[in-house]
């Protein structure tokens, strides 16, 4: 090969690379263009929840999508005036704190159980995990009837008990889920140096097992105090009581049997939300982190 069929080979390839970083750097603008364009689209419901929590309810009927005349906090100020917003949290974040508490316990403890124990029948243990994960065909809300009769029967209506044992029920099969997706490929040998040290039961699962889970942990932690946090049919079926009534619940004191209040329902949604989105910003690693580690092991 001559000096000419060197220089034109070199040539060709510069340009062959030249073309290839193009269709790279195009790819990588039009993937940037289409996330923000879907993050733009997410964010429309929650930028026209600001929009209207500055307007008065006649503009919100007349023209919801005009921007409001003055950054009016009216709307807010009724919210504190009509609702505890103090007292609110607290019951919202006891609820929650206690009842995902239970839940993790109860959870990490019977899917240990069945990722390790050994069973004498293998049929045993598969239906046991059938039993727990079947819960998740069956809604939540056609229990409603049910759950009602049982907290009338042991008399513990109107207290956080009563919303507390839902929760902790209704839970165990999604936690269950993904606690096993996570636990079945994870490595034993580090179970079995740890309890050759001598590591008992309750130090290997407190100990090695679950600083090592970390992120599935989180991940169950964040969609369950969500949800704890945004539910409404069993609080509003449970809790009567205004000292006891979490934030959705209260949150519907602005619907009157006659009129309803749109300014008060949306500003009291926003600050509803906004400890929603704070956790989630935190946690959102985790949460990705962990829903992709139970959805391939499992």
């Amino acid at each position: 090969m001559n000096l000419n069929d060197t220089y034109i080979a070199s040539v060709n390839r510069n340009n062959l690379q030249v073309s290839g970083n193009r269709k790279k750097n195009r790819t990588k603008i039009l993937a940037y263009i289409l996330t923000y364009g879907i993050t733009f689209l997410v964010m429309i419901p929650f930028i026209w929840m600001i929009v209207l929590s500055f307007k008065d309810n006649q503009s919100i009927l007349t023209n919801p999508f005009s921007l409001p005349k003055s950054l009016s906090l009216d709307n807010y100020k009724r919210t504190f005036e009509t609702l505890n917003m103090g007292l609110l949290y607290k019951n919202t974040f006891i609820i929650a704190a206690i009842s995902i508490f239970l839940e993790m316990i109860i959870t990490f403890m019977s899917s240990f159980a069945i990722s390790r124990m050994i069973f004498k029948r293998e049929k045993l243990k598969n239906g046991l995990y059938y039993f727990l994960i079947i819960g998740l065909a069956i809604p939540p809300f056609i229990l409603l009837f049910p759950i009602y009769r049982i907290t009338i029967l042991l008399g513990i209506e109107n207290t956080y008990l009563s919303l507390i044992l839902p929760y902790v029920a209704t839970s165990i099969s999604f936690n269950t889920l993904l606690f096993i997706g996570f636990l079945k490929d994870f490595p034993s040998e580090l179970e079995e140096a740890a309890v050759i040290d001598g590591c008992n039961l309750f130090t290997l699962c407190t100990k090695v097992v679950f600083p090592v889970i970390k992120p599935v942990v989180i991940t169950i932690f964040i969609f369950n105090i969500l949800y704890i946090w945004n539910e409404y049919p069993f609080a509003a079926t449970l809790i009567s009581d205004p000292s006891h009534m979490t934030i959705p619940l209260a949150i519907s004191e602005f619907k009157g049997r006659y009129n309803i209040d749109y300014g008060g329902i949306v500003s009291a949604s926003l600050l509803f939300i906004i400890p929603q989105l704070v956790f989630y910003g935190i946690f959102q690693k985790y949460i990705i982190e962990g829903m992709t580690a139970g959805a391939v092991k499992g």
